[in-house]
């Protein structure tokens, strides 16, 4: 049988920083294959970028198809000195497991194997499960996920649901799991003026200025005051680079870059509108600056249904506490598993993800293994009730 918390230690040990499969899902695909799944391995390449290597496996023929989702990639570890213990040696200490993965999210692949085992060693159920991994969910999500599913297409390979195992939970398991999550959007703006010398502005366009009075119409009114699912809508300049380390210059040219993290009463059109509707009236026409923008991932939510509900039962049941339907956090790979099925994220506590000593407690891990193992038992006994 599959230790969930041994085989978590097995994927820490492999360093698999993006894009590097470092052995990750080389392991992950010989444990499935010896408790009956079909794997296959799926390298996406796209110029300018690194090939990725991504799993599909599959264990079962018929509907529904039941997958978890999730990713064998890492962030780096960081200044390795600051580590108590080495971030690939998976160490534990008093009920702890230290590693880079050890909450994003490789532990959430072993504990949801180790349930998917218990399932088709104990019971018959009629239906598939699978799982959809990737390489390359912590870089720039170009050969990864996104193309896994086309492939699936491709295949005529239909998912009924799926399970996204991210690190859902602020402070403790059980807290809170997610049913959407809200768009992302980067934008680059260069503003063009005319150099010149300070103490003859009147002969120059100083694109400072400019681009200080281009940024303030952004933050002048919020987006939105949110809704029911989504908090309010989140414009954060990032960087503003005038590049002019001379006193007595005024810049010709000024930089700025902002992201806006937008709820479902947007999408990344209309705020692309709303920015040239802003900045042209700022700037004094859209000839005096260039703007370019990368759409991360739409804003979505599926209202609470059948996938959220049974989730948030089972996750009741082990833990004892409801969790919270949110929104909240980053973008995750199911923002474009939301095209294909119903989606949730249920996974482990965040707090120490992409940290120096990023851990969890072990009887996190096993109670995550009860969760899924729940989540799985309840999801085919009503879709063969059903």
């Amino acid at each position: 049988m599959i230790d969930a918390i041994e085989f978590s230690q097995r994927l820490i040990r492999c360093p698999s920083i993006t894009p590097a499969e470092g052995g990750a899902l080389d392991l992950l695909q010989e444990t499935l294959e010896e408790i009956g799944f079909r794997c296959h391995r799926l390298v996406f390449s796209e110029d300018g970028t690194a090939d990725v290597d991504n799993l599909y496996a599959r264990f079962g023929n018929s509907a529904p198809n039941f997958c978890f989702a999730g990713h064998t990639d890492v962030v780096p570890p960081g200044d390795l000195n600051a580590w108590t213990f080495d971030p690939f040696a998976a160490e534990i200490r008093d009920g702890i497991l230290y590693g880079r993965g050890a909450v994003d999210m490789k532990t959430a692949i072993a504990s949801f194997a180790s349930a998917a085992e218990v399932l088709i060693s104990n019971s018959g159920f009629s239906g598939s499960i699978s799982f959809l991994i990737t390489g390359d969910e912590e870089g720039p999500a170009i050969n990864g996920t996104r193309k896994v599913l086309s492939w699936l297409e491709q295949e005529n390979e239909k998912i009924d649901v799926c399970v996204v195992g991210e690190p859902t939970n602020p402070t403790r398991l059980g807290e809170m799991m997610k049913i959407g999550r809200r768009g992302s959007m980067n934008s680059i703006v260069n503003v063009l003026g005319q150099q010149g010398h300070v103490a003859y502005p009147h002969l120059a366009d100083s694109a400072s200025h400019r681009l200080v009075r281009m940024m303030d119409s952004l933050l002048a009114e919020p987006l939105d005051d949110g809704n029911d699912h989504f908090q309010a809508s989140s414009l954060q300049i990032t960087s503003i680079d005038i590049a002019n380390p001379t006193e007595n210059v005024i810049p010709g040219t000024a930089e700025a870059r902002f992201n806006i993290r937008f709820n479902d009463m947007h999408s990344s059109e209309s705020l692309k509108k709303w920015i040239k509707m802003k900045l042209d009236a700022s700037a004094g026409g859209a000839e005096n600056y260039e703007i370019t923008v990368r759409v991360s991932g739409e804003s979505f939510v599926f209202p609470p249904g059948l996938l959220s509900n049974l989730v948030a039962d089972c996750v009741e049941r082990v833990t004892g506490e409801r969790p919270e339907m949110s929104t909240t956090g980053g973008t995750s790979d199911a923002r474009f598993i939301k095209d294909h099925c119903p989606v949730c994220e249920f996974g482990l506590v965040g707090q120490t993800m992409h940290k120096v000593d990023e851990r969890c407690r072990l009887e996190d891990i096993e109670a995550l293994v009860g969760i899924y193992q729940a989540i799985l038992e309840g999801y085919f006994r009503k879709s063969q009730s059903s």
